[in-house]
């Protein structure tokens, strides 16, 4: 969720007198900062997921499924080992925007060890063991991107009423009881954004159209003329988005350069992503005609006013800004990259000529300058006053409330930590298998594009393009995405084109992961190519093979996207009426299979295929022990 400060928070009013002292001392924070370690070189690879997981509580009796919020009184017990011992824990935790919802991470980085594959799953397992034992008679923990029913009648366990007239979300769906109590942020920031923004967040996703769904979809046009579509699944508040699961990855490299490099080559690989990921199609109890999350949670912290978003002329605003504070990236970093930023970057030309004078970069620079056209959201009276010298709290303020598809990250003053990027457009899998595969994908496409050099980049408004059709229903086998044909591939895995008169082509999500003849090699050709020029293990091979395969069936088509299984739940159900609506009973069938699913007591051949199981081992040395074989019996 970003930067977690203990102390006061400020009002709205006090905060907002306050946003140009922010800005300011932030960007000499980051000025500082560059300078002392714009040379830094050496850091090793290092990298780490984050699952977010959310505590679901199941009613067998009356067939009923809620989130729990019991996040508060979970926490203090999952970070008992680190607090006693940081150095050797196995597992991480962290608080989440909502009540129901924890974030686990690895106790430490993986390594450039081609066996730290191998240890992802386990330690997922491991994570989600920790957190089950702590569990509650009927509760249990799920890796789901959203819980289907979020915003309906009593959802939350125990219940409680929104309270559209009061409070800080003011939502007609969503209690304030369901944000998370254990930190002040997450409540200071509902409430911010709402005041900043002149009214409610309004978040509109289209409704699946069947043939006995209802138009308009309820009465919350009645509700909310001016923000609510008829036809449009509506929801009014912050918990909508930010309390949506992800997985996200962070990689540390070795220097600035190759740091800009991967966020750069990684940003148009976040829409193929998305749509491979694609995990939630359900929202506020109905089935919609989308499959991600993405503009779900752009719309649930969307701060701009009237006159940012173009409905009002500028009078109080400085800028007209194109995008919700959590959105696309807008612009690459790497300087041989600035030819394909062919979207206007509203920047702060103040700030943006400060930067330069401090000796950054033109595009280094021009991003910073463009996060900075922020105000801050949430602020602490403790942290008002800083040494612009040695903190980075106030550049930090801004920077991770910057929500975006990559993350440029800065190391952190007088620290051990390198340069830094993070991943973070994958919508969380139901089991550690299917979410070990995808940080395992991704993480060997950076090894791949920084050992073959290659070249991902295209213009960022065919990235932006790409980015809402992977959000379509089906997206996964039904869109065409915009690709670069010839990115630098090995000539043994990629021969020269004959015919290469467009440089980026429409692709399917097939032909970009697996390959098409006379077009693409494909990601996993790539992966493969690389791979067999390494010496890796027994066990690591198999389960990286396994990883690959769910990557590839899943990319052609042979087995289906989380998104698509939860859509053909649905619609399969005796007790659904072609209507698009997820009742309590369908909710709670669902959310059961979903479990038995997670577990591996209920086989789903069509989400997951046969023979699915890696040999994933929470002990390096061990993996070392076999010899080496490529037998995956």
């Amino acid at each position: 969720m970003g930067l977690l400060t203990e102390g006061s928070p400020l009002s709205w009013e006090e905060t907002k007198a306050l946003a140009e002292h922010v800005r300011q001392h932030g960007v000499e924070q980051f000025i500082n900062l560059y300078r002392k370690l714009q040379d830094r070189t050496g850091d090793v690879l290092k990298w780490g997921d984050e699952v977010e997981y959310v505590i679901v509580k199941v009613d067998d009796k009356n067939e009923r499924a809620t989130v729990s919020l019991r996040a508060n009184e979970l926490l203090p017990k999952l970070q008992e080992k680190e607090l006693a011992d940081p150095q050797n824990v196995k597992s991480l935790w962290r608080p989440e925007y909502g009540g129901y919802m924890v974030e686990g991470t690895p106790g430490k980085p993986y390594g450039g060890l081609l066996a730290h594959f191998n240890i992802v799953e386990a330690n997922m397992q491991y994570r989600r063991a920790e957190a089950s034992a702590l569990l509650q008679d009927g509760e249990v923990i799920m890796s789901i991107t959203n819980f289907p029913r979020l915003g309906c009648t009593n959802f939350t366990s125990p219940p409680y009423k929104p309270t559209p007239n009061e409070g800080v979300t003011r939502s007609h769906y969503f209690p304030d009881e369901g944000i998370y109590q254990g930190h002040p942020r997450f409540k200071t920031l509902t409430s911010n954004i709402r005041l900043r923004r002149g009214e409610k967040v309004a978040i509109n996703i289209p409704v699946f159209r069947d043939v006995n769904t209802k138009i308009p979809v309820d009465n919350s046009h009645t509700l909310e003329p001016d923000a609510a579509k008829p036809d449009c699944v509506y929801m009014d508040a912050m918990g909508f988005g930010m309390g949506c699961c992800c997985l996200q990855l962070t990689f540390q490299a070795c220097c600035i350069t190759e740091a800009r490099t991967l966020y750069d080559q990684l940003a148009p690989l976040c829409p193929i992503m998305l749509a491979l990921s694609a995990a939630s199609p359900i929202y506020r109890g109905y089935l919609t005609d989308v499959d991600c999350r993405w503009n779900v949670i752009s719309a649930s912290v969307d701060c701009r006013t009237r006159e940012e978003r173009g409905l009002e002329p500028l009078k109080n605003n400085k800028f007209r800004i194109q995008k919700s504070r959590y959105d696309s990236i807008d612009s690459y970093l790497s300087p041989q990259n600035e030819k394909y930023n062919d979207i206007p970057i509203v920047h702060d030309q103040n700030i943006y000529k400060r930067l330069r004078e401090g000796g950054i970069d033109h595009p280094l620079a021009l991003h910073v300058a463009h996060l900075f056209i922020r105000d801050t959201v949430s602020l602490f009276s403790e942290k008002v006053h800083q040494d612009d010298e040695n903190d980075t709290d106030h550049f930090e303020n801004i920077q991770s409330t910057n929500w975006q598809t990559m993350r440029f990250k800065p190391p952190p003053p007088n620290s051990s930590i390198g340069w830094r990027v993070e991943f973070r457009p994958c919508e969380a899998q139901l089991t550690d298998f299917e979410n070990a595969a995808y940080v395992c994908f991704v993480v060997l496409l950076t090894r791949v594009i920084l050992s073959y050099q290659l070249n991902f980049v295209m213009p960022i408004s065919k990235v932006d393009e790409n980015m809402q059709r992977a959000q379509r229903r089906g997206a996964c086998l039904n869109e065409k995405f915009w690709w670069r044909r010839d990115v630098g591939a090995p000539r043994d895995v990629a021969p020269p084109h004959s015919d290469a008169t467009d440089e980026y082509h429409e692709m399917s999500i097939n032909d970009i992961a697996n390959g098409k003849e006379g077009v693409f090699p494909g990601l996993i050709p790539l992966i493969e190519s690389y791979l067999s020029g390494m010496d890796v293990d027994a066990d690591t091979h198999c389960s990286v093979q396994q990883y690959l395969k769910l990557i590839q069936r899943r990319a052609a088509g042979d087995i289906v996207t989380t998104a698509s299984w939860l859509r053909a739940f649905v619609t399969n159900h005796p007790h659904y009426k072609k209507d698009s609506v997820v009742t309590e009973k369908i909710n709670y069938d669902l959310l059961k299979t979903a479990h038995g699913i997670q577990d591996g007591s209920i086989p789903a051949p069509t989400l997951l295929g046969g023979g699915n199981v890696s040999k994933t081992n929470e002990d390096i040395p061990k993996a070392f022990t076999k010899m080496m074989s490529r037998d995956c019996s």
